[in-house]
């Protein structure tokens, strides 16, 4: 059995020069996601779940600490990581289908072998039949659809997800969260989820993370032990109100000492 956790973010800082001061982002941010785990970053606004997400990706780079994937470290942005962005990202001049062939270029692959693969993400994520339409021809959840298909198409084996649900209204939101987690078994990927959302959290996630106030670092976990396949009924189970409940104060104390700590210093 191999041991060694997919994905390791170890001791990770991340500072910024602004025109006023130097902002610390991250501060010792630490955590492990193991082989086909689903985890969840949450926290307050700018408590850096989206710089952690980049570097990670290999978008941006540490002032210090280290990513590694399978025990190797990060150094930039690679195929063994997919990326989908809450922007929908997408080429409007391409059809879905060519969004996803564009991401396959540059593989040993032929321009057939490159059709085939795109057709069959767009019929796992259900747009078999918009497969020629532009992105200004589908609406936002099935923009985010093509943006997942695309992802997946050259076959990462982890999936950075930041905010890709945040702009879609509640009920797409919800039939996002269920397609994700029907992907995401289908495919079995180490998933890093970035959202604001606890409750979608605990929906789609192994474990959830929350991190403190900038800079950001991770404070709690709380595994999520409901049953797999999810289903929305479980919203109204107990346990599910119980998780809702720690993640929530958790956030929430993390606010309140954030006010405290402006107030302070005003």
């Amino acid at each position: 059995m191999n041991d060694v956790p997919k994905l390791v973010v170890r001791e990770l800082r991340k500072e910024f020069d602004t025109r006023k001061e130097r902002v610390e982002a991250l501060d010792d941010a630490t955590l492990e996601l193991a082989v086909n785990e689903f985890v969840s970053l949450v926290g307050t606004s700018g408590c850096g779940k989206s710089t952690l997400l980049s570097i990670v990706a290999g978008l941006q780079e540490p002032t210090s600490g280290a990513v590694l994937v399978d025990g190797h470290p990060v150094d930039g942005p690679g195929r063994d990581r997919g990326v989908v962005l809450q922007s929908y990202t997408l080429f409007p001049w391409l059809t879905a289908r060519e969004n996803i062939e564009f991401a396959l270029r540059g593989q040993s692959t032929s321009a057939a072998e490159r059709r085939s693969v795109a057709d069959e993400q767009l019929a796992l994520v259900g747009l078999e039949r918009f497969a020629d339409a532009h992105p200004n021809q589908l609406s936002g959840g099935m923009k985010q659809r093509v943006a997942i298909a695309r992802a997946l198409s050259y076959r990462p084996e982890i999936l950075l997800m930041d905010e890709p649900f945040g702009a879609l209204d509640a009920l797409t939101r919800q039939l996002m969260q269920e397609l994700l987690t029907k992907v995401w078994e289908r495919h079995r990927l180490t998933v890093l989820f970035v959202t604001h959302d606890v409750e979608e959290a605990i929906y789609v996630s192994d474990r959830v993370l929350v991190m403190t106030n900038r800079p950001g670092r991770i404070k709690q976990e709380v595994l999520v032990d409901l049953p797999r396949p999810r289903s929305y009924d479980m919203l109204a189970s107990p346990r599910f109100g119980e998780l809702y409940g720690e993640v929530l104060e958790s956030i929430r104390e993390e606010s309140v000492s954030g006010e405290r700590e402006r107030g302070m210093a005003a």
